[in-house]
């Protein structure tokens, strides 16, 4: 009678014993037991473990620079409104979390999601009850800040606030850098469809020494409000 022998294999998860039959003495092979071949599945599904589909931040299509008077107002922003020869409605405002700023006279106004010109010319529409010809200038005096949330392998996982112009350095950065774990290879961005948009989710690879070299397009991106950061 053949006896099965028992073999230990560490596949990195875990520590596995697997039945195996030998040779039969007429050259003839021995058909493996149903547990051995669920074991030996096992294995290889973790040893095959998927990153899942993204793209490398190299292969991202560019994309253009905004210029500055295409700057889109947004909460948490600091502006200067001007009120030509009307020092008493000047006033610097931040853009409250529900998009709109208080002024004298035209009260609440809403202001998020307009450029600093459209804003002006709105206001000079509101004004044109209690002023003769108003004349406003709005000027963006402080950016608001984006947040965007770290999770994976780096020191302190959650949600942090960060200046708008920031890159995944400066993020794993404020999350205390990456753990012994992490791999450098395995940095994922995971970026959702702006506001209106359709698709799914986009999740954009990045290598950390390219990053700390300041090679590629990955040296360059910039994070936007709600991107989610992953190391693996």
């Amino acid at each position: 009678m053949l006896r099965p022998t028992i073999a230990s294999l560490d596949s990195g998860a875990g520590t596995y014993r697997i039945e195996s039959l030998p040779f039969a003495p007429n050259g003839a092979t021995v058909k493996p037991s149903k547990p051995a071949l669920r074991v030996a599945a096992l294995l290889a599904l973790v040893s095959c473990k998927s990153v899942g589909e993204y793209v490398w931040v190299d292969s991202l299509p560019p994309s253009p620079k905004p210029t500055e008077s295409e700057y889109v107002i947004g909460a948490g922003d600091v502006l200067g409104v001007r009120v030509w020869n009307q020092d008493a409605i000047s006033a610097k405002v931040r853009v409250r979390p529900d998009g709109k700023i208080s002024l004298p006279l035209v009260n609440d106004v809403e202001a998020a999601r307009l450029t600093p010109l459209a804003l002006s010319r709105r206001l000079e529409l509101r004004l044109k009850d209690f002023v003769v010809n108003p004349l406003v200038t709005v000027v963006l005096e402080e950016r608001r800040l984006i947040q965007v949330i770290v999770l994976g392998e780096v020191t302190k996982r959650g949600s942090f606030d960060l200046e708008r112009g920031s890159g995944v350095l400066q993020a794993l950065a404020v999350a205390g850098g990456m753990t012994e774990n992490a791999r450098s290879d395995q940095i994922f961005v995971t970026r959702s469809p702006a506001a209106g948009g359709e698709g799914k989710p986009q999740r954009i690879r990045f290598d950390y020494d390219a990053l700390t070299r300041g090679t590629g397009r990955g040296a360059t991106f910039r994070l936007e409000q709600g991107d989610v950061i992953v190391v693996e």
